[in-house]
């Protein structure tokens, strides 16, 4: 009977064990990185293609569907016409609010990564792109949030 008990309560704390290290690592993959390649692709961290940034510089999703530009004043305007934020030419972005939201920081010739304000990492970008990097990584954020709250 003591070895019953023994080996079920092996079970069990190998069983919360899994449970809690799963959950850990469920909660440490929700942060969504995107990337930025040479050529305006955006894809996000597992490869999968996003969207695309095309020759007019307006950002479009995998259908060709208009999600959002960036004006010369460096306005991030929706394609319903709303603004989302704003683009500066140092590589940072600012959300309506006028709060700095992300920021990009050189790594190399051609790549920036995208950071937030506490430095961490959301992704790369295209040195070409480095306005896009911060908004679409935004755009995309958003998108995400949206479409959890539709599935709660």
């Amino acid at each position: 009977m003591k070895k019953l008990h023994l080996l079920l309560l092996i079970m069990v704390t190998l069983a919360t064990g899994i449970t809690t290290e799963a959950v850990a690592q469920t909660k440490k993959d929700t942060t969504q990185k995107i990337y930025i390649n040479a050529k305006g692709g955006i894809h996000d961290h597992g490869g999968t293609k996003l969207g695309y940034i095309d020759k007019n510089n307006m950002v479009r999703d995998n259908t060709g569907k208009e999600l959002y530009f960036i004006d010369k004043a460096g306005n991030v305007i929706g394609s319903d016409g709303r603004k989302l934020g704003t683009a500066k030419k140092n590589g940072s972005y600012y959300n309506i609010d006028g709060e700095n939201v992300l920021n990009t920081k050189d790594i190399d010739k051609e790549k920036c990564a995208i950071l937030d304000p506490q430095g961490h990492n959301f992704g790369t970008a295209h040195k070409n792109y480095k306005l896009h990097a911060c908004a679409a990584h935004c755009y995309w954020l958003m998108k995400a949030k949206e479409k959890a709250v539709k599935k709660s």
